[in-house]
């Protein structure tokens, strides 16, 4: 039973073919949205005719019978009824300065859990933006499709809607009540969503173009899909026993608390409740700490820990923030308060940054019991160990899935799998509390 996986990240596409829970082949490609008129968009075409061109290479060597779409979040295609796109699939990192009557129209921070994020962050801000900027296309839309249930349309022929997309800091969803919110009902947008389906249930087969194209059998299904950091949450929510924390890591590092009670969260601190796989409000809090990390390292460099311990006792430390989508410290101007740096420093030092910046993502969402890290930042060592060492009253663990993502998407197909394998990190010695205070105290003081 080999499953495929199609991953469209904010940074890459990814096809991934499983045979259970083990990764048997893989694509990867860059995902850069085109900076052209009428605005930054997705590469969709493009996307799908790599998608395709992949999908013939993995029929050639797997009997696949399902096919799982898992994307980003804060997106969304307005697709016509003759099956195309009305508008270009918007880049939510696109500044949207005429959306200003937004603020007023959003629904408060209560009903739908979404914090007023900057860009085009939250997804209904794009929705009135389109409307407002493009009225004529945008009344040629027939579907209003988030995103991985746009690419599962695409593959089927068939339209549905689904929770965790729409949950996904978007002011779109009702965690609460478990409906579309009061911004829908009021901008008239409720027609433009299709019927709701489970992120696991199967849309359809392919269709007979996309078998004929790729190879794949005429009986392939394709599940609804899900937003890729609930992917990554769902197989820790199916194995927990009591309260748990995920920190999942990619462009962006999402804490995630699961198990206990909504805690107060701070929507002025890109807090928020993601909507998991079965409807159920999750805390979470987070920043662009996968891009904040290249950017500061510029992909140079290998941390370690001596390098770290000699760093922050000489009092170098790097203040955030290094992009411009939120985080806990929103507005803020990035700082690296230290002398000549090499690119082992950088990376050090960068490493040191991200665990203190998860650290307090973890306080924000009311993370309690063990903690499991996934992702590429399971890899770094350092950042591990240091954030274990500001952790002592909860465990930490590295997961040792090939990604969250793609077993997450693999359990929606029907497969049968353990729980996540973990290995628990030692606290990495160090005064690394001491170093966590000035580094807080250090956020107020200029330079």
């Amino acid at each position: 039973m080999a499953i495929a996986v199609f991953d469209c990240g904010k940074t890459n596409l990814k096809l991934c073919v499983l045979d259970g829970e083990r990764l048997v082949w893989s694509a990867t490609r860059p995902n850069a949205p085109l900076v052209a008129p009428p605005y930054p968009h997705a590469d969709a075409a493009g996307a799908e005719a790599w998608l395709r061109e992949k999908l013939t290479e993995a029929a050639q060597r797997f009997a696949i019978t399902d096919l799982v779409p898992v994307t980003h979040g804060a997106c969304a295609a307005l697709v016509t009824a003759a099956g195309d796109l009305a508008l270009p699939i918007l880049d939510y990192e696109t500044p949207l300065p005429e959306a200003v009557a937004y603020t007023a129209a959003r629904p408060d921070f209560t009903e739908t859990l979404s914090p007023d994020l900057p860009l085009g962050l939250n997804l209904g801000r794009q929705i009135f933006w389109l409307q407002q900027q493009f009225p004529a296309e945008f009344a040629r839309a027939h579907w209003l499709l988030t995103y991985p249930q746009y690419w599962a349309f695409r593959l089927t022929g068939r339209a549905v809607s689904e929770v965790t997309s729409l949950g996904c800091h978007t002011d779109l969803w009702a965690p609460g009540a478990q409906h579309f919110s009061s911004l829908v009902t009021a901008q008239g947008w409720g027609g433009l969503f299709p019927p709701l389906a489970a992120a696991g249930d199967t849309v359809g087969t392919i269709t007979p173009v996309v078998a004929a194209q790729t190879g794949l059998s005429p009986d392939c299904r394709v599940r609804a899909g899900i937003h890729d950091s609930n992917a990554s949450f769902l197989r820790h929510r199916l194995a927990a026993d009591g309260v748990f924390s995920v920190v999942s890591t990619g462009t962006w590092i999402i804490a995630m608390s699961g198990g206990g009670a909504m805690p107060a969260l701070d929507p002025a601190r890109d807090c928020l409740a993601n909507v998991d796989a079965f409807g159920t409000p999750v805390p979470c809090a987070r920043f662009m700490g996968g891009r904040e990390y290249q950017r500061l390292t510029n992909g140079q460099g290998h941390p370690n820990a001596a390098r770290a311990e000699r760093l922050a006792a000489a009092g170098a430390m790097i203040l955030p923030g290094f992009s411009e989508t939120g985080g806990p410290f929103p507005g803020r101007a990035g700082e690296i308060r230290a002398g000549a740096l090499s690119p082992d420093d950088r990376a050090s030092l960068a490493s040191l940054y991200l665990a203190l910046m998860t650290d307090v993502c973890l306080d924000l969402c009311g993370s309690a019991g063990p903690i499991q890290i996934e992702g590429p930042m399971a890899a770094n060592a350092l950042y591990a160990g240091v954030l274990a060492a500001l952790r002592p009253a909860q465990t930490v663990a590295l997961s040792e899935d090939v990604a969250g993502t793609l077993l997450g998407a693999a359990l929606l197909a029907g497969v049968d799998l353990p729980p996540p394998a973990a290995v628990a990190v030692p606290p990495l010695a160090g005064a690394w509390p001491a170093y966590r205070q000035a580094w807080r105290a250090a956020l107020d003081k200029p330079a």
